[in-house]
């Protein structure tokens, strides 16, 4: 199975990272929708989550291929992880069975669009419309209501954060890039997301990234030894009674 080939590359590795990291605990690095207070002057979406039971949550944008979704579905069944996909219309158009199996699995799928584009050049109406499409063409194949939205290229405005609050969606960015996309090696991949998260995080990954695949069993090992745990994005975030401050970070109110 593919999964075990990675593995087993992926021992090596790990081996290596733990070198590179030391024996000392992770450093942290700081860095309805509708009835959202902001703190700032500018509206935005959750970066990461103040909490402190060191969960986090792994996510994974889908607009490219399917090349290597296989083998990353896999690592997480066998390491029993629970995952967000964020996928574009486009995609979940051309790929609905893997879109089934990722929502058959038990992951949560959010929209990440219909079309890809940068949504803080676009009006409030054509925004209503890339939300509104993608979501229904993920519910046709999921049979699940979708929640959450994360903006491409991480390209957002005041406009497109408000309106997607007011349609009910929880707009989502990250706190730790993974880089994936860039085709770092698995070892590169997982020291930049291991020395950068912190209890509330949001991990950025791609389905379709080069060494993905390779690196995710390096990630989860080496968080889940030091203390994290790893819940969708949905279960991490709070639905109500929050305020979000300059950083993009969540916090419940009374405790800011």
């Amino acid at each position: 199975m593919r999964f075990l080939t990675i593995r087993l590359k992926s021992v090596a590795l790990a081996a290596g990272l733990a070198l590179l990291l030391g024996a000392s605990a992770l450093t942290a690095h700081a860095a309805g929708a509708a009835e959202v207070y902001w703190s700032g002057s500018r509206s935005l979406p959750i970066y990461s989550v103040e909490r402190d039971d060191n969960k986090v949550a792994l996510s994974f944008d889908c607009a490219w291929g399917v090349d290597h979704t296989d083998a990353i579905l896999e690592c997480l069944q066998a390491e029993k992880v629970r995952v967000t996909f964020f996928t574009v219309q486009f995609w979940a158009e051309k790929y609905p069975e893997y879109l089934k199996k990722i929502s058959d699995m038990g992951h949560e799928v959010g929209t990440h669009s219909a079309t890809h584009s940068y949504m803080s050049r676009l009006s409030g109406p054509e925004i209503e419309s890339e939300l509104e499409t993608s979501s229904a063409a993920i519910t046709a194949v999921t049979g699940k209501p979708v929640e959450l939205f994360r903006p491409p290229y991480g390209d957002y405005d005041d406009l497109l954060i408000d309106t997607a609050g007011a349609m009910g969606y929880y707009p989502i960015q990250w706190d730790v890039d993974s880089l994936d996309w860039k085709n770092l090696s698995a070892s590169d991949i997982a020291a930049r997301i291991v020395e950068r998260v912190r209890s509330g995080s949001i991990i950025l990954m791609h389905n379709n990234g080069l060494h993905t695949a390779e690196a995710l069993p390096i990630v989860i090992a080496t968080l889940r030894a030091n203390g994290f745990e790893f819940v969708p994005i949905g279960e991490l975030i709070y639905r109500e009674n929050y305020t979000i401050d300059v950083t993009g970070r969540q916090i419940p109110k009374g405790t800011a």
